[in-house]
């Protein structure tokens, strides 16, 4: 039932994210969504029904080759879920995630397997990530092995040394465990595991976050420098709006399983559209005391995505809510002015 509602008129949007028609285009989704149900307790009062929690509802996003999408919003706000689906990690519940112009939804693991070379992931924490029993050595060479990318242990250890060098360890490191090394260290032997099979496309999962502030910045430019390098797209998912703006060619704001906004990031950051992204973006702290911002406090907390509000989620922690519109419909992603690929969801946006 879910499924057929959500997907009901998707083929004209499903065209939008047809690389054929948009060559640059490389990943793309058509209103994918994951609904994960919900247990009720032995003695719930609740009436009958299957509660599910909408983690990702109804999202079109697509992501250029050689590009780098921001995607930010507050924690369980969707954003991991989103980056899981469009490596097919996750399953969707419904809606379709198209890989250079092939839908991958349909696809068996024995048909997925070659594009998980193509397809990669660079977790949040490099502390849990990382396989304690398993040397460097063997954590970036496990896919070069089961792709059999080298003809030989010799080669194979070649790349894996070329690989450290490219993230900036030294190649002596291959015999220490994971242990051994800082947290800075440990990411980028993430990121060397991640580039291993030479990938065409990136899901950086927060992926500065658990690092200490005096690192964060030298894994970001190592992002931007391989980036350059290599030619990878990138999907960086994170809730520093400082980082995002300086990594993100283009940004999606995400709120409880939706896009609610999204365009070119400096148009994102100099002129917001959305009200939940104004108030994020005056969170941010500035270094220049004469250009303090107004800070917009947001009430409240974010409403369950079990039991969503009806209309606009949003709409009972905004300062521009209508009553009787807000409320009631849900307002669609659209250009507010035609041409600029600036997009909001809102029925009040600041102008």
């Amino acid at each position: 039932m879910i499924q057929e509602s959500t997907m009901a008129g998707s083929e004209n949007i499903a065209n939008e994210a047809n690389v054929t028609r948009r060559p640059r285009t490389l990943v793309a989704t058509d209103r994918v969504g994951k609904y994960y149900p919900v247990r009720r307790g032995l003695f719930s009062r609740e009436p009958r029904g299957e509660p599910v929690l909408r983690a990702v509802d109804g999202v079109s996003i697509r992501v250029r080759r050689k590009e780098t999408v921001g995607l930010v919003g507050e924690s369980g706000c969707g954003k991991s879920t989103l980056g899981r689906l469009l490596l097919r990690l996750v399953e969707p519940t419904f809606g379709r995630v198209v890989y250079d112009g092939r839908d991958i939804i349909p696809l068996s693991e024995k048909q997925l397997r070659p594009l998980r070379r193509k397809m990669q992931i660079i977790f949040q924490d490099p502390y849990s990530s990382l396989n304690p029993r398993m040397t460097v050595r063997e954590i970036v060479g496990e896919a070069i092995e089961i792709h059999s990318l080298a003809k030989t242990n010799q080669e194979q250890e070649a790349m894996v040394e070329a690989l450290l060098v490219k993230v900036g360890l030294r190649p002596e490191v291959m015999g220490r465990y994971p242990h051994e090394f800082s947290g800075g260290q440990r990411q980028r032997i993430g990121i060397a595991r991640a580039l291993a099979v030479k990938p065409e496309f990136l899901v950086c999962d927060e992926p500065i976050s658990a690092l200490d502030v005096s690192i964060q910045a030298q894994i970001v430019n190592l992002l931007m420098d391989l980036q350059d390098e290599l030619g990878v797209a990138l999907l960086f998912i994170s809730h520093d709006l400082r980082v995002v703006r300086h990594i993100s060619q283009r940004v999606c704001v995400m709120y409880l399983g939706k896009i609610v906004e999204q365009a070119a990031a400096e148009m994102i950051y100099a002129s917001p559209l959305h009200p939940y992204t104004r108030a994020l973006l005056s969170a941010v702290p500035t270094p220049d005391p004469e250009k303090k911002r107004l800070r917009i406090v947001i009430q409240g907390d974010a409403p369950s995505a079990i039991d969503p509000p009806k209309g606009c989620t949003f709409h009972p922690r905004c300062p521009r809510a209508v009553a009787g519109t807000c409320d009631h419909e849900i307002p669609v992603l659209h250009e507010q002015v035609p041409g600029t690929g600036h997009k909001v969801s809102c029925w009040n946006p600041h102008t």
